[in-house]
C-alpha cells in the first residue's frame, strides 16, 4: 500500500504543476496599445494641421500609404482554427517603413496559452518559418520585426503557435490588398 501512495504523489506532483502551467493562461488576458510603425505614441508630440489630422485613421491600414515613408502593401485577417479552443482574430499587416518591414497585429485578439509565439511561415503546419518572438499581448495593437532580406512571397502565412505543445491557435494569409 504504501508503494501505490507513493506512486499516486509522484504522479500528483508531475500533473498538478502541468496542468496549472497549461491551464491558467487561458483564464488570464494581457493587452498592448503599441503605435503604428512611422506614428508617434502621442498625437499631441507630431505637428499636424487640423486637416491632416481628420483625414488620417491609424486603424486603416490604407492610411498608412499617405504617411512620409510608410507603405503597407500586405494584409491578412486572423482565423482561429475552430476548436472551440484556440482561437485568433484581427489584421494582421507588414509596414514597410525606411527599408525596414514591421508585422504589425492590429484588433487582435487570441486566445491565451502558454507559451505563445508569432512566426511567418510558408504554411499553417509552422514546417517552415522564421520566429519574430514571443507574442506580446493576448489582446491589442503589437509590432514585431521582420528579419532585413525575409522573402515574404514565400512566408506568407502568420501564424500564433504555442511551442511548448506544437499547437496552432490562429492564422492569417498575407496577401495584397486593393486600395477602394
Amino acid at each position: 500500500m504504501k508503494k501505490g501512495a507513493i506512486i499516486a504523489i509522484v504522479i500528483a506532483a508531475i500533473a498538478i504543476p502541468t496542468a496549472v502551467y497549461a491551464a491558467s493562461p487561458l483564464f488570464i488576458n494581457t493587452y498592448i496599445d503599441e503605435p503604428a510603425p512611422g506614428t508617434f505614441p502621442d498625437d499631441s508630440m507630431q505637428d499636424k494641421g487640423s486637416e491632416d489630422a481628420s483625414m488620417e485613421d491609424k486603424s486603416d491600414g490604407m492610411a498608412d500609404e499617405a504617411k512620409p515613408g510608410v507603405f503597407t502593401q500586405l494584409f491578412g485577417d486572423f482565423v482561429g482554427v475552430g476548436d472551440g479552443v484556440h482561437s485568433a482574430e484581427g489584421v494582421a499587416k507588414v509596414v514597410r517603413l525606411d527599408g525596414s518591414s514591421t508585422l504589425r497585429l492590429e484588433d487582435f485578439r487570441s486566445t491565451n496559452g502558454p507559451d505563445l509565439y508569432i512566426y511567418v511561415s510558408t504554411d499553417k503546419t509552422a514546417s517552415e518559418f522564421i520566429d519574430l518572438g514571443r507574442l506580446k499581448a493576448n489582446m491589442g495593437n503589437q509590432n514585431y520585426a521582420i528579419p532585413d532580406g525575409t522573402d515574404l512571397s514565400k512566408y506568407d502565412t502568420v501564424l500564433i503557435w504555442c511551442k511548448s505543445f506544437s499547437v496552432l491557435f490562429g492564422s492569417a494569409e498575407l496577401a495584397e490588398r486593393q486600395s477602394t
